[in-house]
């Protein structure tokens, strides 16, 4: 993938320790090894453990609060990598301002290192790369991206590429109002719940997809923006697959237990990021309607 490095006005580099100070009076801290397992018994009991020590409510912790990044202790691949998220970022939002003009609402993307206090309340690097809509930004810990390379075997600058797309695509549901009309049918039907996250996590993966068709087109990179190389799409693909519900339920417990995904199987997953790579159309993107 060609990017070019630019002034990172696309993220917001919180790596020596800003966002999130600590809580106090909220009990012993959790480490990465002790949210992994209160994330597994959140998952198999059905109760969201999370919340109820402070990591799923939106807003601040009273004990908590936010202070200014400080120095930053990174090294030359690190910093590359920085780079290449903020130009990823800054090719993603150029694509959505010509998709939708003026309905387009800019945004960032957090980078941290650890733990970090969002608008959706707290969470550690283990959470994942998550979108919040509650502040309308994408949150990621760069440690992430290894782990996408060592543990779910799908390494490449497009698959990095590709979860940040995937994330933006929650930013177009939340600023079209998609997002919300979701979360209102899952009060009306709790029961459909998870079938409508389901629905929504696939459509961020098409909408990904739209931005990767963009992404695909000759001559972007003598334009200074993200120009995709043969074998990038590989990548991406290869990345849908390994995030698939069903694939990371097998690595951790050996069974699938598709009525419990959240974001849809490895096939579902590859099935809608190729439908927006090979469309290029938002409109193709409706997971809601089949």
């Amino acid at each position: 993938m060609r990017w070019t490095r630019g002034d990172r006005g696309n993220i917001e580099d919180l790596r020596g320790g800003g966002g999130f100070r600590g809580m106090r009076g909220v009990g012993m801290p959790i480490g990465i090894g002790g949210l992994v397992v209160i994330l597994l018994l959140s998952w198999f009991t059905g109760t969201d453990l999370v919340s109820l020590l402070g990591g799923g409510g939106a807003g601040m912790p009273p004990s908590a609060s936010v202070e200014e990044g400080g120095p930053i202790a990174s090294t030359p691949e690190e910093e590359q990598l920085v780079d290449m998220v903020d130009a990823v970022m800054a090719d993603v939002q150029q694509t959505w301002t010509g998709l939708l003009g003026d309905q387009y609402q800019r945004t960032r993307l957090v980078v941290f290192r650890d733990a970090i206090q969002s608008a959706c309340g707290f969470a550690e690097s283990a959470s994942g790369p998550f979108y919040c809509p509650g502040d309308r930004k994408v949150y990621l810990d760069l440690g992430f991206f290894d782990e996408l390379h060592r543990r779910f075997g799908a390494p490449g600058d497009f698959a990095q590429a590709y979860v940040i797309a995937h994330e933006m695509g929650h930013h177009i549901q939340t600023i079209t109002g998609i997002e919300e009309q979701v979360r209102q049918a899952q009060r009306r039907n709790p029961s459909a719940a998870n079938d409508l996250s389901v629905r929504m996590e696939l459509q961020a993966d098409c909408l990904a997809g739209v931005w990767g068709h963009a992404a695909a087109q000759s001559g972007r990179a003598a334009q200074g923006r993200v120009e995709l190389e043969p074998g990038d799409v590989e990548e991406g693909l290869r990345a849908a697959a390994a995030i698939g519900d069903d694939r990371i339920q097998r690595m951790s417990t050996g069974r699938v237990f598709p009525e419990k995904f959240t974001h849809g199987s490895s096939e579902q997953r590859v099935r809608w990021f190729r439908r927006g790579l090979e469309t290029g159309d938002p409109d193709a993107c409706n997971t809601f309607g089949r």
